[in-house]
């Protein structure tokens, strides 16, 4: 799937339209800046309607930090961000309204139980009882969670938890998914199930940008790629693509610590 257009190239060699318009997600020369410390230095970047997209880089090299900064979570030092052609500061309900994000180490109240927390988070979307009651059965079915559905979530295993808070982040059908690490402590049927789930919904027009270290998944996943390094976006693009540009047969993992090596001062073990 080739997604490169026509237009400025930045370091990564990918080219961006100048008006970030068509894009689910628009990020527009976005930096942060933490005191002297600049976390992310100007990336653009645009994803369209439905498009599986993954967002791998070493520790620290500025992912969480982007993937907060798109929901609203940080505020951003300099640049602009849309999310469903919605400026995140300046109209930030109705962008948030379009999409659920998922941290790598999420947070769900202990005392309620997955049907409980369930139907907060549609109350809180405004959504009918009958549609509560209907995407819950949906979702805790599909997460194997309907035996435990009146369970303390404070008794769960990390793996269970991560499922209940992943069917809380998709009851209101967003239009676009952000996660951050996502299968983390899921089982390996989970994992396959979850994965499929994501081809499925992306091939419906959600759009999904999710973070990774496990580099063979946002190989078999993304339709792109995004390599971050020391914030920066130093590689765009399809497997293909990457290839391609590195004049590579190699694996991503491969091409990615190929690709991070060399972006390492010169003498640096």
């Amino acid at each position: 799937m080739s997604s490169l257009r026509r237009g400025r190239k930045s370091k990564a060699g990918a080219a961006f339209t100048g008006g970030f318009m068509d894009a689910m997600i628009s990020l527009e020369n976005v930096q942060k800046k933490y005191g002297q410390k600049t976390a992310v230095k100007g990336i653009s970047l645009e994803i369209p309607r439905g498009e599986l997209f993954a967002f791998v880089g070493p520790n620290g090299a500025g992912k969480t930090s982007t993937l907060k900064m798109l929901v609203g979570l940080l505020q951003i030092t300099s640049g602009r961000i849309k999310i469903g052609g919605y400026d995140i500061e300046k109209e930030a309900m109705k962008a948030k309204s379009l999409l659920s994000f998922v941290p790598d180490v999420p947070y769900v109240y202990d005392k309620l139980t997955p049907r409980e927390l369930l139907r907060f988070i549609g109350k809180l979307y405004s959504l009918t009882q009958p549609v509560i009651e209907e995407r819950t059965g949906e979702l805790l079915s599909f997460f194997s969670l309907e035996h435990v559905k009146d369970v303390l979530i404070e008794e769960f295993s990390h793996g269970m938890k991560q499922k209940a808070v992943l069917s809380a982040a998709l009851l209101h059908k967003p239009k676009i998914l952000i996660l951050d690490e996502p299968m983390v402590g899921l089982d390996p049927m989970s994992i396959k199930s979850f994965k499929e789930f994501l081809k499925r919904e992306s091939q419906s027009g959600m759009t999904i940008l999710f973070s990774t270290h496990t580099l063979s998944m946002a190989e078999e996943l993304g339709q792109r790629i995004g390599i971050i390094n020391k914030g920066e976006l130093v590689a765009l693009g399809s497997l293909e693509e990457l290839q391609h540009k590195y004049q590579s047969r190699e694996n991503l993992e491969n091409m990615f610590l190929r690709l991070i090596e060399t972006e390492e001062p010169q003498g640096k073990k």
